[in-house]
Formats: structure tokens, C-alpha cells, sequence
């Protein structure tokens, strides 16, 4: 850290952090990351880590900037294992930079914020999604970035969409950038357009666990860690939307591709017999969610943010799905393969 007034920043971030990574409705599970530029250095969270951590680990990773920045613009396919650029002699864990390093380091501000916001997420997977963000964030100089793959395809999209004095970023089917200079400045700039893109989940009625409990027996599968999971699988729009494909990556990470509801009478046995597989999670109709009971906590995690998500977008609109490409080009990423096993590891 350059300056006392660098340490004063990184220590306010972690505490940003911590609270965001506190909140479901911002981020989930190892989702978001949060950076601070000091100096030629790049304080970023690491990947795999959670934010909520931020407080009681030790989850930030210095990375030299100058020459991630220019791997980025010679399109290096090396920009694309931001461990690569991680100052070791500032990371004794050996910890890797999170997998969206790149886009932090293309930001021009000190500050940067991503986040996995629920509410920001809805309107992301919406087909008219630029239209409706701009009704809402008027006066608010911001930018909207279509779907790519994290990393160095996001930083490529994001450089071409960039224009100066642009400090929020809404990103197809994936998220929210907010850039300040100050940590104070970022976390009221998240919740000024946190609060213009916030829209009513609806209501749903309560899960029948005595139902899902008689589901599951012994059949290897188990109750959510969250009742929020519950709601998509009580809400025939929800339903309806997750059957449909994966939404945004992390989904595909955590819970595959997808999400497999249970036809009308099938028991755990009949789904895991039609699929061949089983499945990380079932949605049982009017009843809720059963999860695999080897699932992690970040597959919880992602199952209640797929019923908060989708319980927040516009019925009568048409959403944007990761194709079958995009689900294979996450599945089989280095990156997200390693994220993965952290998370397993837990």
C-alpha cells in the first residue's frame, strides 16, 4: 500500500465489502468484486472468495495494473489469467485475482464496484432492457455493455462501450459496475441506481415443506438452505422463466445449465431417472425447491438469487438467454473451473 491514505481506503473498502457481500439482494455467494487503485497497484478481491469475508479474511489481491491494462489492448489472450500479473511479493497466500480483474483495471476511476444486484439482474436479462434502464437512470451517465463471457471478451466489450465520464456500467444478462474516486462515493452511487432500478418481487404463497419434506425422504436431496429459494417454484411466471435456460453465469456455475422442474406427479426418483443425472436442484410446482444434498452453499446462494431475480422481471417482456455456447464457454473456462473447486472446498 502506497500511503497512509491508500490503507485508509482499502481498510473502508473492506468494510463496504463485508456489508455488501452481506446483503443477498446485492451479491451471492463467491458473485462481486470490489477494487481500489493505488498507486500502479490494483487491490482487488480475490477469486472464489466471498465478499462477506472482507472483514475476517484476508481476501485482496495486488496486482500490477501498467501491464495488465496493455495485455488488454494488444488483446493478449495472457489478460485472460489476471494470476498472471499478481505481485507476489504482496500475496503470500498466492491467491488469485478475481476473474474480472481486467474490467476493473480498464476502469478510470479508483474506486469500482461489481455487483450481482437482484434488482439490476431482472432488467439485464430483459430483451428491452436498454430502454427501460434509461427511463430509469436519467441524469446518471451510464452505459450499457450486451453479454460476454467475464473477463478479458467483458473488458474487450466494455472498452468499445466506454465513454468518458461514464462511471455505472449495466451489464447484459450479468450485472452492475458503479466507479467513484472515493469508497463512500461508490457506495452511494450503488444505492442511488440500486434504488432507480428497484422493482416489487411478487407475492408469492408459502412453500409447503411438509410436501418437500415427503419428497425427499431419502432420496439424497434436501430442503434449501434459504425459504426465500422457495418462490420460484410457487410462481408459474418464475417457473416458467427458469425452465426456459440460464439466465447469467453464475447460475451456470453453481446449478448447471438451466433449471429443471418436476413434471406433475414425479417423485425425486422419476426426475433423476428421466434427466440421467441429478440435477443440483427441482422445482416441484406449488410446493418449492428440493437441493441436492451434496449441494454447496454457494449453490444455495445462487438458487434463492434465481427466485429473487425472477420474481422481480416483467412478465410481458422477452428475455435474453445465455445460448448453449456461451453455457459450455463458462463450464469448461480455467477460471470458473477453479472458482468451482474453491467453492467445493468451501
Amino acid at each position: 500500500m502506497a500511503t497512509e491514505a491508500d490503507a485508509q481506503e482499502l481498510a473502508a473498502l473492506r468494510a463496504l465489502s463485508a456489508r455488501i457481500g452481506g446483503n443477498p439482494h446485492l451479491t451471492q455467494a463467491a458473485g462481486g468484486n470490489t477494487s481500489l487503485k493505488a498507486g500502479d497497484t490494483l487491490w482487488i478481491k480475490a477469486s472464489g472468495t466471498w465478499l462477506k469475508d472482507a472483514l475476517s479474511d484476508d481476501i485482496m489481491v495486488p496486482v500490477a495494473m501498467g501491464p495488465l491494462i496493455e495485455a488488454v489492448e494488444r488483446r493478449d489472450p495472457a489478460a485472460d489469467k489476471p494470476q498472471a500479473f499478481a505481485i507476489g511479493a504482496l500475496n503470500p497466500r498466492g491467491l488469485r485475482p478475481s476473474i474480472e480483474t481486467t474490467v476493473h483495471a480498464l476502469m478510470p476511476q479508483r474506486v469500482v464496484l461489481h455487483v450481482h444486484c437482484v434488482d439490476t439482474i431482472s432488467l439485464a436479462v430483459q430483451a428491452d432492457c436498454e430502454t427501460e434502464v434509461a427511463l430509469r437512470l436519467d441524469g446518471i451517465e451510464w452505459a450499457y455493455v450486451p453479454y460476454r463471457r467475464p473477463g478479458l471478451p467483458l473488458a474487450q466489450a466494455i472498452a468499445e462501450r466506454l465513454r468518458p465520464g461514464v462511471d455505472v456500467l449495466i451489464l447484459g444478462n450479468h450485472g452492475l459496475v458503479v466507479a467513484t474516486e472515493t469508497v463512500a462515493g461508490a457506495e452511494r452511487l450503488l444505492h442511488r441506481v440500486r434504488s432507480r432500478l428497484a422493482r416489487p418481487a411478487r407475492a408469492v404463497a408459502n412453500a409447503d415443506t411438509a410436501a418437500l419434506t415427503a419428497l425427499a425422504g431419502d432420496s439424497g436431496y434436501r430442503l434449501p438452505a434459504d425459504v426465500e429459494a422457495h418462490a420460484v417454484a410457487l410462481d408459474a411466471d418464475s417457473r416458467r422463466m427458469a425452465e426456459a435456460g440460464s439466465l447469467y453465469p453464475d447460475h451456470v456455475i453453481f446449478l448447471g445449465q438451466g433449471s429443471v422442474v418436476a413434471r406433475p406427479g414425479e417423485q425425486v426418483a422419476d426426475v433423476i431417472a428421466r434427466l440421467g443425472t441429478n440435477p443440483a436442484a427441482i422445482l416441484f410446482a406449488g410446493a418449492g425447491v428440493l437441493m441436492r444434498s451434496d449441494a454447496s452453499s454457494g449453490a444455495d446462494a445462487m438458487q434463492r438469487c434465481l427466485a429473487d431475480v425472477t420474481a422481480r422481471i416483467d412478465t410481458t417482456t422477452r428475455l435474453n438467454y445465455l445460448t448453449t455456447a456461451d453455457n459450455d464457454e463458462l463450464v469448461n473456462w480455467d477460471a470458473e473451473q477453479y472458482r468451482q473447486k474453491l467453492n467445493t472446498a468451501g
